[in-house]
Order: structure tokens, then C-alpha cells, then sequence
């Protein structure tokens, strides 16, 4: 184990001073409230934690984090990347992935072929109303003409490896507690963490932290960055079973959600899918708004088992056939928590809230957001002032508004629908009818456009999402 490193200075002007190597660290108590900076925490005594130190951390393996790790390694700042969890590990997702995710990986230089060991799909496979409609993904100059499946658990070990190879040093096992701050500036200067099966107690310092720890968001809580309660919040649940159509081609999304145990047959506010996982599974599960009566009114699982066996005999749905337990995660949506950067944290992906609130997709989204981060923190710790430090660090909340701030009010918008759900199965079932009027919802909903593109569809598309109104209201 390496000695203890030199504090780096807590001035968000100078880069911090840690290096490579395996990255213990050192001690506060195990709670998630901030410890305040001491001089007893300056380095590791004989009884004491262990200290180390790195240009920025990462806190959370994650879609988002290891992304960011990976941007920022590449570049050679020193990164920590802490995981609170060992690789591999499981993470409720419908395991799908659009063709905004597909470009991320390739960014990342990830082998995306099948041979690879992924399952290509060709897009979107809509049931609503008795009708069953397939709408490829479009072939665009931004973004490939295609999808993917990968199970979560294979999917986030394969990015946080990526982001070790090209430098970032994985921990894994390291549960953070909570922040360090300076009293003076009341900037996070680093975490404390508990590190392995014996909850070894350890600091992490550095100028800037990148909080990518999922909806729960400890790091962002104690920091005092709370969610928006005027944004949506969905919740996902899912399971597998095996199928025949586990090859399926296109990922498939059943808009009239209702319980077949219900004598109403009442409408729910959420969709289901079945997503081939080509493994002899698919994944199967719902998406829904955690609000208004009836989510509460609602178990959801059981509904999901219920679900299932009342999907078409062709689907070969057995309750024998069910290889793993129904899981539940919420999905944060519209930007739901901010500041997204203050006082030296920065918030990516589920931490900062930016699952689409018109899909529930949210890798892609976690990928982007992590990369914004990440280029952000290049450009400031390249500058020389404490000033022009923090000029660049404001730059991310911008990027964030500039990618989705029209594209996330839309689906604010569809949000709201779902809330009436009477509204959105009357309009799905005729969106299945009218398949021009489909195509011009589907681009927009997936978020798919060409970015100077003068086609009518794309202009409209890019029209719709300035008219909506800003995500900061």
C-alpha cells in the first residue's frame, strides 16, 4: 500500500497533486453528513486512516461516472473512480440501448460489434390498441442506425474497465460517506469513505468531485442539492423470463399499460417492453409515473407478474420460466436536482436527474452528461486563476441546458400526459393508425435529429424544441 500522499491544496485553481497507484484513503466517520477539513486530517499516522489524493474523484461507477472518468484520464489528470459495490453487479434497466447510447460507447473506442457480444436491434416496435407498428432507427450523420442489449451487469464492468485502461484508478468496494469541506470556502476538498469487507475508514482529496452515486445521492444530499419536486419521477421495474423471441430484433414498448387483474381495465401511467436479450431471455418490465392516485393505489410487481402472463401465448411466458426476482429503481427526471455544479461538485446522471422524462431512457442521457462533466473540468483546471477556474466550471449547467433543456420540456410535457392516462391511450391507439404522425412523435420522443439539417422533419423537430419552455422554470 502506498504511503500517504501530500494534501493537495484545496485552492480550486491548482490541479491537486495525487498520482497513480492503488488508492486507499482516509478516514471520517461513517455518516453521510460533510466532515469538516482539520489539521488532524492532513496525513496518516500509525492509528490513523490512510490519505490519497488525485486531480478530480468520481464517485460512482456508473454509466455516467465511468464515462467521465474515461474522458478525464484520457486527457492524464490523476482520477479516482470509487465504487461502492464489486464488478460485476446488478442494476434494474430495461437493458436497452438507442442509437444516442451506441455513439457514446463507440467514443469510448468500445468494441460495439455482435461478435463482441452484443445483440443489435433495428429499432422501435410499438403495440397499442390491438395494432402493432415497427419504426426503424433513422440513419443519421450524428448517430448510427442502430441499437443495442447488453445486461447491466456485464455493460457498466465493461465502461468501468475502460475508464482503468485508459488511466482512472478503480476502486471498487469504496462506500463514500459523505464530503469534506472547507469551513473558510465551503468547497468539497474530498470524501470519506469505507473501503473493503472491513469498512476500513478513508479519505479522498481533491480540488473537484464528480458526483455520479445515482438517485440516492449521498454525496449531493449532504451538499445540500435537493430535488425539484415539480419534476417527474418514474419508477422501473423488471424481470426475466425465457422466450423464444429472445432474438427479437426491436425493442418493443406496449403503450396501453393496464392490469389485466382490474374488472376497469383501467389505463396506468407508464408503458411495458420486452427487449430481446439474445441469450434466450428477454427482459420485461414496466416504466411508470410515481404520481397521482393510482401509483399509490398500485403493486407494482405484482402487477409486472400479472403482466407477463397475460403477454400473447407466442411470447412463451411461463411462471417456471422467470430466471431472476422482480426489481425495482426510480428514475429522476427533467434535471430534477441543481445546482449542477456549485462549490466544486458536479452532478452527472442519475445524481443530477437526467433521465428523459418522454422515454425513461437514461444510459445515454448518463453518458453525455458524465462527458459534458468531464470536458468541462479539462478546460478549467487548464486555467490559471481561481476566477477564470470558476468561469469554466459554470460552462457545464450550460451545456446540460443547451443539449436537453426544449427536448426534456417536451417530454415534461408527455409527462403530464401519462398523468391523464385516458388522454395518451386515445392518442396512442390513433398514433398507430396514422404512421406519418407517428414518425414525427417517435424522432422527437427518442431524440434523434440531424443537428443542421435543413430536411422539414428535423426543422420541425428542432422548432418544437425551442418553443417549449426552459427547464429552469
Amino acid at each position: 500500500m502506498p504511503g500517504p500522499a501530500q494534501q493537495p491544496s484545496t485552492d480550486p485553481a491548482r490541479p491537486g497533486t495525487g498520482r497513480p497507484g492503488t488508492a486507499p484513503a482516509t478516514a471520517g466517520p461513517d455518516a453521510a453528513g460533510p466532515d469538516r477539513d482539520r489539521d488532524t486530517a492532513e496525513g496518516a499516522g500509525p492509528d490513523g486512516p490512510d490519505v490519497d489524493s488525485a486531480d478530480v474523484i468520481v464517485v460512482g461507477a456508473g454509466p455516467a461516472g465511468s464515462t467521465a472518468a474515461y474522458h478525464l484520464a484520457r486527457t492524464g489528470l490523476d482520477v479516482l473512480l470509487l465504487e461502492k459495490s464489486s464488478f460485476p453487479r446488478e442494476k434494474v434497466c430495461g437493458d436497452g440501448l438507442t442509437p444516442r447510447a451506441v455513439r457514446q460507447l463507440v467514443d469510448l473506442g468500445i468494441d460495439v460489434s455482435e461478435s463482441a457480444g452484443w445483440l443489435h436491434n433495428r429499432g422501435l416496435r410499438l403495440v397499442a390498441g390491438g395494432r402493432r407498428l415497427e419504426l426503424d432507427w433513422p440513419e443519421l450523420s450524428a448517430f448510427p442506425g442502430f441499437g443495442l442489449v447488453r445486461r447491466r451487469a456485464d455493460f457498466d464492468e465493461l465502461l468501468a474497465r475502460r475508464a482503468s485502461s485508459a488511466g482512472a484508478r478503480l476502486v471498487e468496494r469504496a462506500n463514500v460517506s459523505g464530503p469534506m469541506i472547507d469551513e473558510r470556502s465551503g468547497r468539497i476538498t474530498g470524501v470519506t469513505a469505507r473501503l473493503g469487507e472491513e469498512r476500513r475508514p478513508v479519505v479522498y482529496r481533491a480540488p473537484l468531485v464528480v458526483a455520479a452515486d445515482g438517485n440516492s445521492t449521498r454525496l449531493s444530499l449532504a451538499m445540500k442539492r435537493y430535488r425539484r419536486t415539480d419534476r417527474a419521477m418514474g419508477v422501473a421495474y423488471r424481470t426475466y423470463f425465457t422466450t423464444p423471441r429472445h432474438e427479437d430484433r426491436y425493442l418493443e414498448a406496449w403503450l396501453d399499460l393496464r392490469d389485466p387483474g382490474d374488472p376497469a381495465r383501467r389505463l396506468l401511467p407508464g408503458y411495458g417492453w420486452v427487449f430481446g436479450m439474445g441469450d434466450g431471455t428477454a427482459n420485461v418490465g414496466l416504466g411508470v409515473l410515481d404520481t397521482g392516485a393510482v401509483a399509490g393505489e398500485v403493486d407494482w410487481r405484482e402487477l409486472l407478474r400479472r403482466w407477463c402472463a397475460d403477454l400473447p401465448p407466442e411470447y412463451g411466458y411461463t411462471p417456471e420460466g422467470v430466471t431472476e426476482p422482480v426489481r425495482g429503481s426510480a428514475l429522476p427526471m427533467g434535471l430534477n436536482r441543481q445546482p449542477h455544479y456549485a462549490d466544486g461538485l458536479l452532478l452527472v446522471g442519475d445524481a443530477g436527474g437526467t433521465v428523459s422524462p418522454a422515454t425513461g431512457e437514461g444510459i445515454a442521457y448518463a453518458m453525455e452528461s458524465g462527458r459534458f462533466a468531464a470536458e468541462t473540468v479539462v478546460q478549467a483546471l487548464a486555467r490559471r486563476t481561481d476566477r477564470g477556474r470558476e468561469l469554466a466550471l459554470r460552462a457545464y449547467p450550460q451545456a446540460l441546458r443547451a443539449a436537453y433543456d426544449g427536448y426534456f420540456a417536451l417530454g415534461r410535457l408527455v409527462a403530464e400526459a401519462l398523468g391523464r392516462p385516458r388522454l395518451l391511450g386515445a392518442a396512442g391507439a390513433a398514433g398507430l393508425g396514422n404512421p406519418a404522425v407517428l414518425k414525427v412523435a417517435f424522432r422527437l420522443m427518442v431524440n434523434l435529429t440531424e443537428p443542421n439539417s435543413r430536411d422539414a422533419l428535423d426543422r420541425l423537430l428542432h422548432l418544437l424544441g425551442r418553443l417549449a419552455p426552459s427547464s429552469r422554470g
